[in-house]
């Protein structure tokens, strides 16, 4: 249980969003909308990455108000996808979650209502083709109990580094990297220097993307030919002599 009081704000494109009191930033971008954020900076990207796969298993981190999950099963159902999905998410905060069965999500989630529920409930949701586990607790602990070598995809959307510094270190980065497939992918809508070369200094590949207004990140476990551009990390440090990775 987290002692975090969240203030609902509505976003661009129409979905409500929280301001968090703990981190004193909101969840989603409110000039870009929360769905259009987990849509651009994660589901889009990735699962064009992946778009032969008909089976993915995602690493979300974090849950919080759960809009890169329910946005991944709202796209899915939308689109028709033939594709068996499972998505695992650590979450700090059980109140929040537990308030979910409540909170006024766009109409696009009217499909998923049922699902909305059950994970609020029950912190799970399983049927034939899609499997949803949320774990309560710390991130850090909870990535080191995972099948090694498993995941497809990762969404790194935790808070900002600035306050939620232990998500985005080498060291954090080193335990997600054991967790990647081969062929795994990982986004983020950081484009920071120091975060790029903490997930570089862990083993991956780094290129920039832009989906929409704003660049992302993405990572790779192997070097590919994917969407955007590589981005020569080594290069960068050359150029930039300060440049500094982020430690625990």
């Amino acid at each position: 249980m987290q002692d975090n009081i969240n203030t609902i704000v509505s976003t661009k494109d129409g979905s409500n969003t929280l301001f968090s009191s703990r981190y004193k930033q909101h969840y989603h971008n409110p000039d870009d909308g929360a769905i259009n954020e987990a849509l651009s900076k994660h589901i889009l990207p990735t699962f064009k990455f992946h778009e032969n796969k008909k089976e993915l298993k995602i690493l979300d981190i974090c849950f919080g108000i759960g809009y890169n999950t329910f946005t991944t099963i709202y796209y899915i159902l939308k689109h028709n996808l033939d594709i068996k999905v499972s998505i695992y998410s650590p979450e700090l905060d059980a109140n929040l979650v537990k308030s979910l069965e409540n909170f006024d999500f766009p109409k696009e989630f009217q499909e998923i209502k049922n699902i909305i529920k059950q994970v609020s409930k029950n912190l799970r949701y399983e049927n034939e083709n899609i499997k949803i586990e949320i774990s309560i607790g710390d991130a850090r602990e909870y990535i080191k109990t995972l099948e090694k070598e498993s995941f497809d995809i990762i969404y790194q959307d935790a808070f900002s580094s600035d306050v939620n510094t232990e998500l985005w270190t080498k060291e954090y980065f080193d335990d997600i990297y054991k967790l990647c497939k081969n062929d795994c992918v990982m986004s983020s809508y950081s484009v920071a220097t120091p975060i790029r070369l903490s997930m570089n200094e862990a083993g991956f590949f780094i290129y920039e993307y832009r989906p929409e207004k704003r660049k992302i990140t993405l990572a790779t476990k192997t070097k590919k030919d994917i969407l955007g551009k590589y981005i020569d990390m080594d290069l960068k440090k050359e150029r930039n002599k300060d440049a500094r990775a982020i430690y625990d």
